[in-house]
């Protein structure tokens, strides 16, 4: 499965073969955070085609919030002056990743919500 979730990230991607080691890490990842997130008794297998691509997804989202650090290009505290780097969208760009990654795989992710069931008083 792995070879099939890089072969889709590099595909999404567009990266060519000098990214290839570094998307290699990096669905390695994503794979296991995905898998460590899943319901009780399911696996990977379980999750049909959702699973790669929510994989790649997720990859594609970690490398692009590194390659922008913090997009904060200069900052200054006096007349508050704060510029983004002209790559300053690829965070946005990696949450956006990540959401959609988690939202195709939702069916067979834990529930991390918070809850109230009551509240005495």
């Amino acid at each position: 499965m792995e070879e099939k979730i890089l072969k889709l990230a590099m595909d999404l991607s567009g990266a060519g073969e000098a990214r290839e080691e570094t998307l290699k890490l990096l669905c390695a990842q994503a794979a296991e955070e995905l898998a460590g997130r899943l319901r009780e008794g399911l696996s990977a297998e379980d999750c049909g085609s959702a699973f790669p691509v929510a994989a790649a997804w997720l990859a594609l989202s970690l490398l692009r919030g590194g390659e922008s650090a913090d997009g904060v290009e200069s900052f200054s505290a006096g007349d508050l002056t704060i510029r983004r780097a002209e790559g300053g969208a690829a965070l946005e760009d990696a949450a956006g990743l990540r959401r959609q990654a988690e939202e195709v795989m939702g069916p067979y992710l834990r529930d991390r919500a918070f809850s109230f069931r009551g509240v005495p008083g």
